[in-house]
């Protein structure tokens, strides 16, 4: 039970992993299944953020900071208001986890795991989208799996989306 001044227990999964993965996805099957709100990471990036991206470079932690930061201050107003909620976000490395994860004791981290040759071929087939696939390699070198102390799980992404969401559903209980 929560005392005065608490938050009601909330909880955010945040559905991880590299582009292509099927993160977006992923999470617009959740949130019809649970009709949670949702925050693409993507919409968090500041111009430059996507400009250098598009242009093919590879953010730094410090370009990436103040991202995560805002992603992290959507997360606590959801939990502020007692709202569970639902993130696609890369969250490659653990110092990003945890930045997210920091204060928030919703997080539930879904990482959507694919073979590399299987993402590529998504990223040559994705139309509008600022991340090009030649910035693929420098996403794999930077992840980070999550390890035994984080909450969360590792989920074959090579199903359909049904079958991805209730696994993830069955996990998280």
């Amino acid at each position: 039970m929560n005392g005065p001044g608490t938050a009601p227990r909330t909880t955010t999964i945040v559905v991880m992993g590299v582009a292509g993965s099927g993160k977006s996805t992923v999470m617009r099957a959740l949130a019809h299944e649970l009709g949670w709100p949702t925050a693409e990471a993507d919409d968090f990036h500041s111009p430059a953020n996507v400009a250098k991206m598009r242009s093919g470079t590879p953010l730094t932690d410090e370009d990436r900071r103040p991202w995560l930061e805002a992603l992290a201050a959507w997360i606590g107003k959801r939990e502020s208001l007692g709202q569970d909620a639902l993130v696609t976000c890369s969250a490659l490395r653990r110092a990003y986890r945890d930045l997210l994860r920091r204060g928030h004791s919703s997080v539930w981290f879904a990482h959507l795991v694919v073979e590399p040759a299987v993402i590529a071929d998504r990223l040559e087939q994705r139309l509008g989208h600022y991340m090009p696939a030649a910035l693929l390699d420098s996403q794999l070198d930077a992840l980070e799996p999550l390890e035994a102390d984080e909450p969360g799980a590792s989920i074959s992404a090579r199903r359909p989306p049904p079958e991805i969401v209730a696994d993830i559903l069955a996990r998280l209980s």
